[in-house]
C-alpha cells in the first residue's frame, strides 16, 4: 500500500502524542545509559513537527515528511534529531511512488547511514530492521514491535553515548529504539499496514 498525505499526517501526529505522553519514561530509560534527556529532546522535536504539519490537510506525503524531518533536525539535540530527520528525509524521497515496506526500508537505510551502525549495536537500527522485515512479509504486529524493542536489552552498545558504558549497557533498553517503537505503534493505529 501507498500512504496518502492525510495518512502520513495522522501517523506523525499520533507519534507526537505518544512521545509527549511517554516523555518521562524515555528520560528515565536514557538516564541509565545516556544523558537522561531523550524524552525531553524528542518531545520538543515532535511538538515542532506538529506545528509544521497541523494545517497540512491536502499536502503530499513527501512534503509532510520533509517538514517533519526539518523540524526534528532543528529542534532535537544529540543524535536523535539527525537520525529521525535523515530517516524521514529518505522516506520522503520515495513515499509518493513506493509501497510502505520500501518507504520504511529507505528510512532504515537513512538511520544506518547517519549512525554508521549495523545490526546488534544497540541503536535504532536494531528496532527498525525487524519492523521493515515484518512489513515486507505483511506480518507487522504490536508483538513484533515489542519483541524488537526487548531484543535491544541484551545487546552491548558499540555506538553512541551508551557505548562508553561497554558491558554496563547490557540489560538496558535502547531509548532510541523505544521512541522508534512509538512511531511504529502509531503507524499500526493509523494504517492497515498488512493489507
Amino acid at each position: 500500500m501507498k500512504l496518502t498525505g492525510k495518512q502520513t499526517r495522522a501517523w506523525l501526529l499520533n507519534f507526537s502524542a505518544k512521545i509527549q505522553e511517554k516523555k518521562q519514561d524515555l528520560n528515565d530509560l536514557d538516564q541509565a545509559i545516556g544523558d537522561g534527556d531523550h524524552g525531553s529532546n524528542m518531545a520538543r522535536g515532535v511538538h515542532a513537527v506538529e506545528e509544521a504539519i497541523k494545517n497540512e490537510n491536502h499536502t503530499p506525503a513527501s512534503e509532510i515528511l520533509k517538514k517533519a524531518a526539518m523540524a526534528m533536525v532543528s529542534k532535537v539535540g544529540g543524535a536523535s534529531g539527525p537520525l529521525y530527520g535523515t530517516a524521514f528525509l529518505e522516506m520522503a524521497k520515495v513515499i509518493d511512488t513506493e509501497e510502505l515496506p520500501t518507504v520504511l526500508a529507505a528510512g532504515l537505510d537513512g538511520v544506518k547511514k547517519r549512525s554508521k551502525a549495523d545490526a546488534d549495536e544497540k541503536t535504532m537500527a536494531d528496532m527498525w530492521a525487524p519492523v521493515v522485515k515484518a512489513l515486507q512479509e505483511k506480518k507487522l504486529t504490536k508483538d513484533v514491535i515489542n519483541e524488537s524493542v526487548e531484543a535491544t536489552k541484551e545487546l552491548k552498545a558499540t555506538k553512541g553515548r551508551a557505548s562508553y558504558l561497554n558491558e554496563g549497557s547490557i540489560g538496558h533498553l535502547d531509548p532510541g529504539s523505544v521512541s522508534s517503537s512509538y512511531l511504529f505503534f502509531a503507524l499500526l493505529e493509523e494504517v492497515d499496514v498488512n493489507e
